[in-house]
């Protein structure tokens, strides 16, 4: 078509453009809805004025060039509404006796007909975008005078969750006092009473024993017994989860607290917790008795870089070189200065360049100092030198892991441990502990833990070497996944453990990952020694990546945790790791069941039997049912959420 004319408030237009003819051109009817006639009229879109122009004129920038222009008019049908032209654009002046239009220029591909459709699909987005707007709005202020807890709104493709404010969120934001309370990691009575506070939204101080053991000769001397959950409002000792209970029940709770703790604290009241401090006895220095020749050999050793085995081996002594700086700095004889070579290495102070033999007397076999490995860089439990400490067990050790990574879970983790605060973990006093109680792993003699004690052992670690991971080098993307489960590793008696190396070689009993071919552990790795004797497929659901479609992130007993693991699978299957299409006779697994097939049964009809144990009764009665009617059973697998599970 040619170009549009609109309206424009300039004076008239020299004479020898009133001569231009004129085009009369008419366009068909629109057939429009009558209830449509209201939203036409009040359309401002520039597209939706095309059909309101009455005349086409040269633009007035053109006025000097007294050029011809063809203009063509087009005339509106009498039966459709006069719509009004692009604001700003239209005027209507005194000394004028008709609207004058200045022209804008369309694309010349366009006509009338295409230009109709577009005004429709642009007035049908239009009304779609103020019909949910609208409705938006509704719902949303209908929220004030009708709920007061969490809403949903459906809309096609929209969902909206508006969570109105509480009935009082400051009834208590003017007390003065303190509330606080001793706990202790994993007790169901401080769960309890951490809830309660949690849901009157009441400030609150937790002073976790297991977190911070120097404060529990406070507890008993504040209150005569070790006993938790213990509470107490400024110094006034108020009583554990029974007390709270009564006073909850009676209503009288708040009048209690204003009464107990209406004042500002004083200083009788136990302190706030202070963080980046260890306490006295954990900042004594218990050392090995080894520390001191080693200290001796350590500058004197002859430690230079060698070739072996086609290999440059770095920072390494031969065994003839150890035998010799003892016989001469420590004043011993050589078959004495052998078994205190042993020892250093039975101690992990030192290992063999390649981890296979025990300490010899030999020129040819080599050796270094456990700081001198070159994967130090990757241990993130090791801190440029190494532990000097005497080895604590690993049980001790395993049981405080335990203590620390439980209460960061109760105290940044959701009631489900779906979802996890890492942020709040990072800065954290637990986790500042925890770092510290890591190194402490570096010496210990893994060989004095029973099967079951090293099933938890290394569940429990796999768990909380995830958080640190998360926290320390943050969440792998989908090209350095590999590299998260391989390359983030802890030193464990004297020996590299990684992600991979603790789930594949250790739990799995050195079976080869998802698309490797190779497996974790050679043939004469001391390692194979700590696996456990049959692979028990419960360890995939008490292991958590990290990631949403992961199994929820728990740790076990040692006395208990075949019963946990029975407990978390019934979890996982319950949350959604299984689904059952009973008309398509079709089971959807998680994907875990297709990268670890091997685990579960031979075969699919293995594993659904395995799976079977583990179910609901409603799941189980589906299954059942498909497995014994003798139909043929598909299976599909899951998409596989990789987000952090935060």
């Amino acid at each position: 078509m040619g170009e549009v004319a609109v309206p424009h408030p300039h004076p008239p237009l020299p004479d020898q453009f009133n001569s231009i003819p004129t085009v009369d051109s008419t366009i068909p009817s629109l057939s429009l809805p009558e209830e449509n006639t209201t939203e036409t009229e009040t359309m401002k879109h520039p597209k939706d004025s095309i059909s309101a122009v009455d005349s086409i004129d040269s633009p007035k920038s053109d006025v000097s060039s007294e050029k011809s222009y063809k203009t063509e008019t087009v005339i509106l049908p009498e039966h459709l509404p006069k719509p009004e032209a692009p604001p700003g654009l239209l005027s209507k002046s005194n000394s004028i006796s008709h609207e004058e239009y200045h022209t804008i220029k369309r694309s010349t591909s366009a006509n009338v007909a295409s230009s109709v459709d577009m005004a429709s699909i642009g007035r049908f987005f239009r009304d779609q975008s103020d019909v949910v707007s609208a409705a938006i709005a509704r719902r949303i202020s209908s929220l004030k005078e009708t709920s007061n807890g969490p809403t949903e709104i459906h809309l096609p493709d929209v969902k909206v969750i508006v969570k109105a404010p509480g009935k009082n969120p400051s009834a208590f934001s003017s007390l003065k006092g303190r509330v606080s309370f001793f706990s202790r990691s994993g007790c169901r009575d401080c769960t309890a009473v951490r809830s309660f506070f949690r849901e009157i939204e009441l400030p609150y101080v937790e002073i976790n024993v297991d977190v911070f053991p120097e404060r529990e000769q406070e507890l008993v001397d504040r209150t005569g017994t070790n006993q938790v959950p213990q509470i107490f409002l400024n110094e006034k000792h108020l009583g554990g989860l029974v007390v709270l209970n009564s006073l909850r029940n009676s209503g009288e709770f708040e009048n209690v607290l204003k009464s107990m703790a209406g004042t500002k604290v004083s200083d009788d009241a136990p302190m706030v917790p202070v963080y980046g401090f260890d306490h006295e006895e954990a900042e004594k220095e218990n050392l090995d008795e080894m520390v001191a020749i080693v200290t001796v050999l350590r500058p004197r050793m002859p430690i230079q870089d060698r070739f072996v085995r086609m290999k440059l081996v770095r920072n390494c002594f031969s065994g003839a070189d150890m035998v010799d700086a003892i016989v001469q700095h420590v004043n011993l004889g050589r078959e004495k200065a052998a078994e205190i070579g042993k020892e250093l290495l039975r101690k992990h102070f030192i290992h063999h360049v390649f981890r296979e033999i025990d300490f010899e007397d030999d020129a040819q076999q080599l050796y270094r100092f456990l700081e001198h490995d070159p994967g130090v860089l990757k241990y993130f439990n090791f801190r440029m030198s190494t532990n000097d400490n005497k080895p604590k067990s690993p049980a001790v050790i395993g049981q405080l892991l335990t203590k620390l990574m439980v209460a960061m879970l109760e105290s940044y983790a959701s009631d489900d441990r779906h979802h996890v605060d890492y942020a709040r973990i990072a800065v954290s006093e637990e986790f500042r502990r925890y770092g510290n109680l890591v190194r402490d792993l570096q010496r210990v003699d893994m060989a004095t833990l029973s099967e079951t004690e090293r099933l938890c052992f290394f569940l429990n670690l796999y768990n909380a070497m995830v958080v640190h991971a998360v926290v320390t080098i943050g969440q792998p993307g989908l090209i350095d996944r590999r590299a998260f489960f391989t390359d983030f590793q802890y030193i464990i008696g004297g020996y590299p453990y990684s992600l991979s190396t603790i789930k594949n070689g250790i739990l799995r009993s050195n079976r080869r990952q998802p698309y490797s071919f190779v497996k974790p552990f050679s043939s004469t790795d001391i390692r194979l020694e700590l696996m456990p004797k049959k692979m028990n497929p419960l360890i995939h659901f008490g292991l958590c990546n990290g990631n949403r479609s992961s199994p929820a992130v728990r740790f076990f007993t040692p006395d208990g945790v075949e019963v946990e693991l029975r407990q978390a699978a019934r979890d996982f299957f319950k949350d959604g790791g299984i689904n059952i299409d009973f008309t398509k006779r079709t089971v959807y697994l998680s994907r875990i069941f297709k990268w670890y097939s091997a685990d579960f049964g031979q075969d699919k009809l293995e594993v659904l039997n395995w799976v079977l144990n583990y179910l609901d009764s409603t799941k189980a009665g589906l299954l059942s049912h498909l497995l014994n009617d003798g139909g043929a059973i598909s299976i599909s697998y899951q998409s596989f959420d990789w987000s952090l599970n935060c």
